[in-house]
């Protein structure tokens, strides 16, 4: 091997070696293998020829004389890239790409975009913060409205007590065109549902005619009973009479005989599954039988579904009617409306408005002919069965404090109720 064949090699060695040492370089700190290729090809041409140009001089000096051609300037970073085209091929196809860095590379930059994140990150969850106060905030007022119009009716009550004096209530069609006066003056709605001025339309509401139109040849009310085992504080295991359903057949009673309704009690029962209280079902199995009764009897307008209302032990709901102990009762409607998922389509009532009025209407004579004795009409978000009829209602008369006396003595005011919105008006 020539002298000239042995200096090549050598230099073609240290080219390994330099390159190497380089490459090992990038990656000690924590660069990419291709960006350490990427930064080797760029090393070997222009201002990054500095570390090969000063090897090449030092080392290897008569190189420089005998590689350059006659007339030609210093080219050892020339001769040097061609011993790399031909010991790396590679290295060609690398030079001839550009290779693309995005602006996350940058350090900088990736620190800024994370910052930011952060930032909108603190943002948004202080929007949602406020909003959730906000909601809080409301339902607070919302509530605190409440409790002061139940504190001054509860001392207007009492004045009048003290007086002897039990005067109707009468709400003047400009309280009933104020929404947020009418919401909280009658109704309790639910968390899991809410309504709106558009829905709860009350002075048209208050003025539709709810009269019956079908005369008492034919059926014209259904009574029945989700949940037939409810019952009283002194009401008799076994003895259907002392429950709700001995109560229905008391305001069956009066609506016929004392008002000449055509009135069906429904008495099966809907809540006793294979000896055993089970009301998980009761609305569902209770809705074929109510429907079935309605295709027999399609003159009936009305449907009624009497309950009696659970709460706390130390709650005790009467007051003094005639003279007598009376059980207050409750209005209730379903909205299939849920807060959280809107409409529940699965739940279609087409009569919501025509319940809503008939609640209304219902809530409105009570004032009117016995002050105090209805309760606020209660709002839930399902459907409770009263799509059947358009003057559907379900009735929570009483609770389990209750003695059946009151329970029965609240039939009469019921059923006079009743009687002035179905009445002629």
């Amino acid at each position: 091997m020539d002298r000239k064949q042995k200096v090549m090699n050598g230099g073609i060695w240290l080219l390994i070696f330099l390159l190497g040492v380089y490459i090992l370089g990038y990656g000690a700190k924590g660069q990419p293998v291709r960006r350490a290729a990427y930064a080797c090809a760029r090393l070997l041409s222009g201002v990054e020829f500095t570390l090969q140009k000063s090897a090449a001089r030092l080392i290897f000096p008569g190189l420089l004389y005998t590689a350059r051609e006659p007339g030609e300037a210093d080219g050892s970073e020339d001769i040097l890239v061609s011993w790399a085209w031909e010991l790396f091929p590679i290295y060609g196809f690398v030079w001839g790409q550009e290779l693309y860095e995005t602006e996350i590379e940058s350090g900088s930059i990736y620190d800024l975009l994370l910052a930011r994140r952060a930032r909108e990150e603190q943002e948004r969850k202080a929007q949602e913060e406020e909003s959730q106060e906000e909601q809080e905030r409301k339902a607070q007022e919302e509530l605190l409205a409440q409790m002061e119009a139940e504190n001054q009716a509860a001392q207007e009550e009492q004045i009048q007590e003290e007086d002897g004096a039990f005067p109707g209530v009468e709400y003047t069609a400009e309280q009933l065109s104020d929404f947020s006066f009418v919401r909280n003056t009658f109704y309790t709605i639910s968390s899991t549902t809410d309504i709106s001025p558009e829905l709860l339309d009350a002075p048209r509401m208050a003025t539709m005619d709810l009269s019956l139109q079908n005369d008492a040849s034919e059926p014209q009310i259904l009574i029945y009973h989700t949940h037939s085992q409810e019952g009283f504080v002194d009401s008799v295991e076994g003895d259907m009479s002392t429950t709700i359903v001995g109560v229905g057949d008391r305001l069956t009673d009066i609506l016929q005989n004392k008002y000449g309704y055509n009135v069906i009690h429904n008495t099966n029962v809907y809540d006793f599954i294979d000896g055993k209280l089970d009301r998980n079902q009761a609305y569902s199995l209770a809705l074929p039988e109510i429907e079935a009764i309605l295709a027999q009897y399609p003159s009936i307008e009305v449907v009624i579904d009497l309950h009696r209302d659970g709460v706390d032990e130390s709650l005790h709901l009467v007051k003094e009617v005639d003279g007598k102990p009376t059980a207050q009762f409750m209005f209730f409607n379903g909205l299939s409306y849920s807060t959280r998922n809107g409409p529940i389509a699965y739940l279609e009532n087409p009569y919501i408005e025509d319940n809503l009025a008939f609640s209304l209407q219902l809530k409105l004579a009570s004032e009117k002919y016995y002050p105090g004795l209805a309760r606020r009409i209660f709002l839930k978000g399902l459907r409770y069965n009263l799509h059947v009829r358009p003057k559907s209602v379900l009735v929570e008369a009483g609770a389990q404090t209750n003695t059946l006396e009151e329970m029965m003595n609240a039939m009469e005011p019921l059923a006079d109720v009743l009687h002035h919105v179905l009445g002629d008006p």
